[in-house]
């Protein structure tokens, strides 16, 4: 039975662990920001718990990140109060700087886009398969209508089914070369040598070295950007331009890594093979396969030095800014729980609550003890010290 995670690497699990609870805040974040009061009634969250995998009320939620949600009472109609919730100032302003990072970043937006429509198979994508893009490569719900204006000679949309749902597709006008050239292409460029993958394991991996040496010695290198990939060719170049194009995708995405369930939906678009997990576990130099939280994800390995990525976007930091708030205010929330139960605990006699003079006489023991491990250490270096052999 095929093994479906690659074996565990603490750093890279540490980085999707990290990213989990914040997905959900930043799903909370933008149904706020679709208010233009940037507030709504709490009972308009409880009623979306369902869609954000969560399950409990939706105030203790909030309670729990204090330095970025906070609950009031607003009038409902009627003259009636109700409980709502928005931004505190902090996370206003954290808010504001990341749509500022967003709309300095839409060139390379724009960028981003236009590769992987170079990557597809006719140069389009369906619009409805690419919202499953749009968080990996860090567009904003409105991508569309920010960067489809603002370059008209790049892109253009389409309608070619009009009788069908969802048909609308995302068409790419000109083949830009600038932007034809892969990172493994650009890291040769820089270093002048020849494009080939690199090994990011440990040098212990004697094995798996080999094995990229022996890919990378099969065929030449094949670029994902070839206009030529559909031609048919043999089964060795057919794996190698498979690996280039999750390569080159995965380098497109800000964390440098994704849903491998989002990988397959554009097996036939990218033309990568059947079995797509197969060949993802066949180059653990390349990529880790992590079923964290029962979610398959593929990272690329060369994106992390340990638990943290090489390179950030501009946007990557100020998700980081927001994401260190919501640590913040967890651990406020934490530290209140644990004195609120010890408090009840105590009340209740269940706790023995110690007297300052039993503390005292606590510490004398433990120095009393750490005095007496000294001197047996001290008595032993000279007994078996070199002076006595």
């Amino acid at each position: 039975m095929p093994r479906w995670s690659s074996p565990k690497d603490p750093a890279l699990e540490a980085a999707l662990r990290r990213n989990r609870r914040w997905v959900v805040n930043n799903q909370i974040k933008r149904l706020l920001l679709r208010f233009p009061s940037r507030t709504a009634p709490v009972r308009f969250l409880q009623s979306r718990f369902k869609t954000l995998d969560l399950m409990g009320r939706a105030a203790n939620w909030l309670g729990k990140y204090p330095s970025c949600f906070e609950v009031f009472s607003a009038d409902a109609g009627g003259g009636e109060q109700e409980p709502h919730f928005g931004f505190t100032k902090r996370m206003a302003a954290l808010v504001c700087a990341e749509e500022a990072a967003v709309a300095a970043s839409e060139p390379a937006m724009a960028d981003r886009l236009a590769r992987v429509l170079m990557l597809a198979r006719g140069r389009r994508l369906q619009v409805s398969k690419l919202a499953a893009l749009r968080g990996p490569l860090g567009l904003p719900d409105d991508y569309l209508l920010r960067l489809l204006p603002a370059n008209t000679d790049l892109f253009r949309l389409t309608n070619p089914y009009p009788h069908r749902r969802n048909a609308a597709e995302l068409e790419l006008l000109r083949w830009a070369p600038s932007l034809a050239v892969s990172a493994v292409e650009a890291a040769a460029a820089a270093s002048d040598s020849t494009p080939r993958f690199t090994c990011s394991l440990p040098a212990s991996w004697v094995k798996s070295h080999a094995k990229m040496e022996d890919f990378n010695a099969s065929t030449p290198y094949i670029s994902p950007y070839s206009e030529e990939w559909a031609l048919p060719g043999t089964d060795a170049e057919a794996d190698k331009r498979s690996v280039a194009v999750v390569h080159e995708l995965l380098s497109l995405t800000l964390w440098r890594k994704m849903s491998i369930l989002k990988l397959e939906h554009f097996r036939r678009e990218f033309g990568l093979p059947e079995d797509t997990v197969r060949m993802l576990l066949r180059h653990p130099c390349l990529f880790y396969v992590s079923n964290r939280y029962k979610i398959h994800t593929v990272v690329l390995r060369e994106g992390y030095e340990g638990s943290e990525l090489r390179e950030k976007d501009p946007v990557v930091v100020a998700k980081d800014r927001l994401g260190e708030l919501m640590q913040e205010g967890l651990h406020e929330y934490n530290q209140r729980r644990r004195a609120m139960n010890f408090e009840k605990k105590r009340r209740r006699g269940e706790v023995e609550v110690k007297k300052e003079k039993e503390v005292e006489d606590e510490e004398v023991a433990r120095l009393d003890s750490a005095e007496k491990r000294e001197e047996r250490r001290r008595f032993y270096k000279v007994l078996f010290g070199d002076g006595n052999r």
